[in-house]
Parts: C-alpha cells; structure tokens; sequence
C-alpha cells in the first residue's frame, strides 16, 4: 500500500472529515465531532477552526453558501473523501495484521 502524503490524518481531523459528510457550521460540527466519538474528543473552538483552515489548505473542505450570513457552512470535497478512505484503509489494516499476530 503506497502512503498518501496525507496520511495519517489526526483523530481530530478524521473525524472532522467525517462530520463533514453533511454540510455544517463550527458549532454543529463540534457536537458531531462529540457525538461521532462517543464524547471521546472534544474539540475547542480554536482547534477546529485551526483545522478547518488546514482542511480549506489542502482543498479536502470547502465552504458553501449559507442562508445565514453570520455562519460560514463548509463540506468535506471528493478529495477529502478520498484521504478519508485511505485513511480508513489504512486502520483497518492495521488492525487486520494486529489480530492476526496476536490473535484477538
């Protein structure tokens, strides 16, 4: 498997990725960002406006137009759909080889 660049993306970014499914604002995606993780992460909103900058960088999010002009509203684009799948596939093997050495 040849690496992405990208790769690996921060539990953080993951699952701000993943929480960008659906377009949102900052404040709906700190509730999904929680709620995708069980309340495992948390996020501040100088975190994740830090991230969403990045996101913007490297184009796996863009922004959208919203009715309320106070809120910007982003969405995960296909590349970021594409680095979130590699970086599914990633995990998955590595927790493929890890049940096979140590037998879960």
């Amino acid at each position: 498997m040849n690496r992405d660049k990208s790769l690996p993306l921060t539990e953080t970014t993951y699952y701000v990725l993943l929480a960008l499914l659906e377009p949102a604002h900052g404040y709906i995606i700190m509730q999904k960002v929680e709620e995708l993780s069980n309340y495992q992460v948390k996020i501040a909103a100088g975190t994740l406006y830090g991230a969403i900058e990045n996101l913007l960088k490297q184009k796996f999010i863009q922004s959208v137009k919203s009715d309320d002009a106070r809120r910007k509203v982003y969405v995960i684009t296909e590349k970021g759909k594409e680095v979130l799948q590699l970086d599914f596939e990633r995990m998955n093997f590595m927790i493929d080889i890890t049940r096979s050495l140590i037998k879960f």
